[in-house]
């Protein structure tokens, strides 16, 4: 029996008395690689237990050589990871090193390791408040991770330890998706857009524009029930409604960007006709069948915020070769719309000024 670095102490083990549990990665990947890799070589690398049993590093490890029919295997057991932080700090310690976490599994393991610690955050402020001076005793669970962070920098803290940078705002917009699924007060048409927008993201799809869509829907939530509320009067009824309805009709053509800020809108012009009592004209309706319907100055100004610099970020080099004729069709569209815009914009704005001057 040996003593490896760190306090483990290396033994065989049964494999099937080594429990995995509960655990955030749900896919191991391709694993023919690493099979053949301890058929070949043998595990170079023993995986971690905690005393009783329990797996705390090398998930995919286990797994391979389960398929390799393998009883017994040499096991690292550590001591000092029986709690659950500790338990998801050492599983987070082996993600880094071997097959990342999916953008869903980081954020299962980003909620806990918040809430975690918060909690600890909590326990440690209250043994500060109340621990005479001096005594030198803390919380058993403090000395796992210092420093600790306050609970105000939880979120930060637990990004961090999950993605190894300040990635807080991605994983609460996961989370906050995950949340709206499981919320049976929410809509129905709220729920499924979530459940929509979570298996876009499993399947490789953005964080951000899952996001934008999530408040749009949101928004459009509000009108639905603004617009079916006996409580409020007749005309704020059918604005709620004909606003709903021109932002859905957009919904088909417009980016995340657009259609979120497009919601808002709607939003906050029946939200004013509430207040007031009055009803603006609704400026998200077609001025004939069939034609474009106008978008609002705010939708212009977030679109070419959006795209900033835009070029900076790709390679003509690449781009070029890379778009179908069909893609590229378009992209020469968009330029040649955007040039004639730009002229007509540049006219009208010229044209003011000088009105301005002689004024």
């Amino acid at each position: 029996m040996s003593t490896p670095p760190g306090g483990h102490i290396e033994l065989e083990r049964a494999v099937d008395a080594i429990g995995v549990g509960r655990r955030h990665r749900q896919d191991y990947g391709d694993l023919a690689p690493l099979v053949e890799s301890i058929r070949r070589n043998g595990l170079l690398q023993p995986i971690t237990i905690t005393l009783d049993g329990h797996l705390i590093c090398g998930a995919r490890r286990l797994a391979a050589i389960r398929q390799l029919g393998w009883k017994t295997v040499n096991v690292w057991v550590r001591s000092g990871v029986s709690d659950r932080l500790g338990q998801l700090l050492a599983e987070q310690d082996d993600n880094l090193l071997h097959k990342p976490l999916t953008p869903l599994e980081a954020a299962g393991l980003y909620r806990e390791l918040k809430a975690l610690l918060t909690e600890g955050a909590t326990l440690r402020q209250e043994a500060s408040r109340f621990q005479p001076a001096g005594t030198g005793e803390e919380d058993g669970a403090v000395n796992l991770t210092a420093p600790w962070a306050g609970s105000g920098e939880a979120a930060v803290q637990a990004a961090k330890m999950v993605t190894g940078r300040d990635s807080h705002t991605t994983m609460e917009r996961i989370v906050r998706l995950e949340d709206l699924v499981a919320d049976p007060t929410q809509p129905d048409a709220v729920r499924s857009r979530a459940a929509e927008e979570v298996e876009r993201i499993r399947a490789g799809g953005k964080v951000y524009p899952a996001h934008l869509r999530m408040n749009a829907e949101l928004s459009l939530a509000e009108l639905d029930q603004l617009a079916t509320d006996p409580t409020q009067s007749a005309e704020l009824r059918e604005q709620a409604r004909a606003e709903a309805a021109g932002v859905r009709e957009a919904e088909q053509d417009a980016r995340a960007v657009e259609l979120e800020h497009l919601a808002k809108d709607a939003l906050a012009r029946v939200r004013a006709a509430k207040k007031t009592g009055r009803k603006p004209r609704p400026r998200l309706t077609a001025v004939e069948p069939g034609e474009a319907v106008p978008y609002p100055l705010t939708v212009f100004l977030a679109i070419w915020d959006d795209l900033a610099n835009w070029w900076a970020h790709h390679d003509p080099a690449e781009v070029g070769p890379a778009l179908t004729d069909e893609q590229w069709a378009r992209f020469e569209d968009t330029i040649a719309g955007t040039v004639a815009f730009a002229d007509a914009a540049r006219a009208s704005r010229q044209a003011e000024r000088r009105s301005e001057h002689i004024a």
